[in-house]
């Protein structure tokens, strides 16, 4: 009987926190999707698609230096409620050329000098928190703690560190089954039985460290964060690259006290077709800074450093030399393709970056690709272009160069998310795009700096030379989660294609796991407006019915349609250029016929031309074959394709 008292107390209590609690919503303008805000002692948010909650109510705030916390205790002094209807201007398009943004929004501000804005958007929500406080701020930590239903499981791209190219697998995991020692990179995937799928991302990230998320208590993720890099050393292993963090602050961040955070982003959806389509991140951004961005161009590229300059059939010796690279040119010349990257090795070390190696006159090839039309591109290191960011793009631009690949950035704290930025904003003063390989996932940075024409933050095919990951599960799992946040560097085109029980790990003469076919279909599926050819020109010259497929398909589009696919299983998706529609499909570890109707094609008649898996794929991975057929709106075709296969047309007007 002692503990009646305390217990009816304890229920006052309760009630008497519920009874001051507000609950704010905002919908979607179809209606599908909701979002609730919960504003009381803390301040929390739930999400929920055709009424049945995909995301439980999920604690949000920020803590700052001097005690003050955005969240806690919190209270609201005004609330406003926006509807945008809009087109989006864009200077490199992804998915469509036509691209608008709706949503419906609201934005509560509470007494403490800052306030909270949401989105609820048709196929996601986002938040962010904003503050207007003076002078300069440390953010101490930021709490987003997802809180999901029961049996909801996670394709999880687990990190063993914060230093970290998050270049991960998805493997498909049990959320109740993490603790904090686990944690992952972001985008990362919810699958919530019964209800759809969530995938968490974020964007505007400007100024302040990306997030990763841990495990918790039943079926929940919690933020963490970098924290800020006081000092940080070389390591021994790879000093020119690599660095051990010496010193961290006890802050993630130290910025204005007056600004916008990033966007905590939901792009949710009763079937995977809705990630194949979402840009989310790109509209959640902030926009255009460049004044004229009328150079930046995109392009394929022939690369390098995969088939280890392995060109053969020549009279001279292949290697880091101008004979090496004229020869790339005359071979991207040859079909088309608009840029060539000096990798590793073309300066006269990893760390000096004004002085080529003295086999490499970059001036000349730069004259040389002028006459052929084709452009360079120069690779580095960050830590030496960090050092003299203008003198090096300066040197670069009078030397005629396109622009730079940047690599091995590793980290994601405040500090790198401030390099990004800055040589992004070096690099557009001298007219010179930027490929950021060896880099986080992006987050809507290339919308205001559209220069950045690619990211890495994927696990591509360069791991072919090392491993075996870059299965086609892996590659059928990618488009649906890494490709929302925005285009990858993935650097596809490799022709040495094995099936499981043939593949062998070679450095210097990588091959490829699923067919010839499935590799083609990368093109129209893969994302980046910086396009890879990764294997040897030699290799391609001798498989021109390949190459001239591959270099018919372009790097940018301006219409996209998904038609088909499951993670982790199969996709197939339409895109358009201009006139001239394609579509690529590919398949995991199971053979698949898949029925591809021909609704998106406009009335006519069409030529269909398809590269398609061979009859003895299923052994010999590099079988293909290729066909012709006349087809109209009304018709379908089917795509038969062998385990790790793919399917690729291309649709012109008769």
């Amino acid at each position: 009987m002692h503990n009646a008292p305390f217990s009816l107390c304890l229920a006052c209590l309760l009630l008497a926190s519920f009874s001051r609690a507000e609950e704010h919503a905002v919908t979607s303008p179809s209606g599908r999707i909701d979002a609730r805000i919960d504003v009381g002692d803390a301040i929390r948010i739930s999400i929920s698609l055709n009424d049945r909650l995909i995301l439980e109510p999920s604690l949000v705030g920020m803590n700052l230096d001097g005690g003050r916390s955005l969240g806690a205790s919190a209270r609201v002094a005004n609330v406003s409620t926006t509807r945008t209807d809009n087109a989006v201007e864009q200077v490199i398009t992804r998915k469509q050329s036509e691209l608008r943004e709706r949503y419906n929004g609201l934005i509560l501000v509470f007494e403490d000098g800052y306030s909270l804005e949401a989105r609820a958007y048709d196929d996601g929500v986002a938040y962010r928190f904003a503050s207007e406080f003076d002078g300069v701020v440390e953010v101490i930590d930021e709490t987003v703690a997802l809180q999901f239903p029961s049996g909801t499981n996670s394709f999880f791209p687990e990190e063993e560190s914060m230093i970290s190219h998050n270049e991960r697998l998805y493997p498909y995991v049990d959320l109740e089954e993490l603790d904090e020692r686990r944690f992952c990179s972001l985008p990362v995937m919810m699958d919530v039985p019964e209800v759809g799928k969530l995938l968490f991302t974020e964007a505007d990230l400007f100024d302040y460290p990306a997030m990763y998320l841990e495990g918790g208590d039943g079926a929940s993720l919690s933020s963490r964060f970098p924290r800020y890099v006081l000092e940080s050393k070389p390591t021994l292993i790879g000093p020119d690259r690599n660095v051990e963090i010496v010193k961290e602050a006890d802050y993630i961040a130290k910025t204005e006290g007056s600004r916008t955070f990033p966007w905590r982003v939901f792009v949710v959806g009763e079937d995977d077709m809705v990630f194949l389509e979402s840009e989310l991140v790109y509209l959640l951004s902030r926009p255009l800074e460049i004044e004229d961005p009328s150079w930046i161009k995109p392009g394929r590229v022939a690369w390098d450093w995969y088939n280890a300059n392995n060109i053969y059939g020549v009279d001279f010796e292949s290697g880091i030399n101008n004979d090496t690279y004229k020869f790339y040119i005359d071979f991207a010349s040859r079909y088309g393709i608009e840029y060539v990257i000096l990798d590793e090795g073309w300066s006269k070390t990893t760390l000096n970056l004004f002085e080529p190696n003295p086999d490499i006159d970059v001036v000349e090839l730069v004259e040389y690709g002028a006459v052929k039309g084709v452009k360079i591109i120069l690779w580095s290191l960050w830590k030496p272009m960090e050092e003299s960011a203008p003198e090096l793009l300066e040197l670069y631009k009078n030397w005629g160069v396109a622009g730079v690949k940047i690599d091995f950035m590793q980290r994601s704290d405040q500090y790198m998310v401030q390099f990004y930025e800055r040589i992004a904003r070096e690099a557009a003063k001298h007219k010179l795009i930027v490929d950021y390989h060896g880099s986080f996932k992006p987050a809507g940075l290339r919308r205001a700096l559209p220069n950045i024409i690619s990211y890495e933050g994927v696990k591509g095919a360069e791991n072919n030379k090392w491993s075996a990951d870059i299965t086609p599960e892996h590659n059928v799992t990618i488009p649906f989660i890494r490709m929302v946040a925005g285009p990858m560097d993935y650097t596809p085109g490799a022709l040495s294609n094995a099936n499981p029980r043939s593949f062998a790990i070679n450095h210097f003469r990588p091959m490829s796991l699923g067919t010839r076919a499935h590799v083609v279909a990368k093109y129209v599926v893969f994302e980046s407006a910086l396009q890879m050819l990764c294997d040897a020109p030699s290799r391609y010259l001798k498989e021109k019915e390949t190459v001239e497929y591959i270099v018919r398909i372009p790097s940018i589009w301006d219409e996209t349609k998904a038609l088909a696919g499951e993670v982790g299983d199969y996709v197939a998706i339409a895109r358009r250029k201009g006139s001239v529609w394609y579509v690529g499909a590919m398949t995991g570890q199971n053979a698949r016929k898949l029925a591809i109707e021909l609704s998106f094609l406009p009335k006519g008649e069409y030529m269909a031309e398809i590269f398609q898996d061979g009859a003895n794929a299923k052994h010999f991975a590099e079988d293909y074959k290729r066909t012709e057929t006349t087809v109209t709106p009304g018709d379908t075709l089917v795509a038969d394709m062998a385990p790790g296969g793919g399917w690729t047309a291309i649709f012109t007007a008769n």
